[in-house]
């Protein structure tokens, strides 16, 4: 899929093109999760999450010139409150893929 594509799309295009990837693999996701957030037993709002794989895998979409930190703290932030325990960072607009994918377990 990044061959063909490339960087340099908005990240709507690659979670997309991602979920089509899914869809021809057979794989059951969700996207857009919308999860709820609370504080002190209160509800903040809602976090949305952008895929989540076989109810298993949190999938995170960037298209950014450099991840920052904020990134991996909201992967892992989402995990814990999903109690999903594998997470991808994918950031599309890498040169190489390989180089643009972060994995975490919990």
């Amino acid at each position: 899929m990044h061959r063909t594509l490339g960087p340099g799309l908005l990240e709507s295009a690659y979670e997309t093109a991602l979920c089509i990837e899914l869809d021809d693999e057979g794989l059951r996701y969700e996207r857009q999760k919308r999860v709820a957030a609370h504080y002190k037993g209160r509800l903040l709002g809602e976090y949305v999450i952008d895929v989540v794989v076989e109810d298993r895998v949190i999938v995170e979409v960037k298209a950014v010139e450099r991840l920052a930190p904020v990134f991996e703290a909201q992967i892992l932030h989402y995990m814990r409150v999903t109690h999903k325990r594998i997470g991808l960072l994918m950031n599309f607009n890498s040169r190489l893929m390989t180089d643009g994918i972060n994995r975490f377990a919990l």
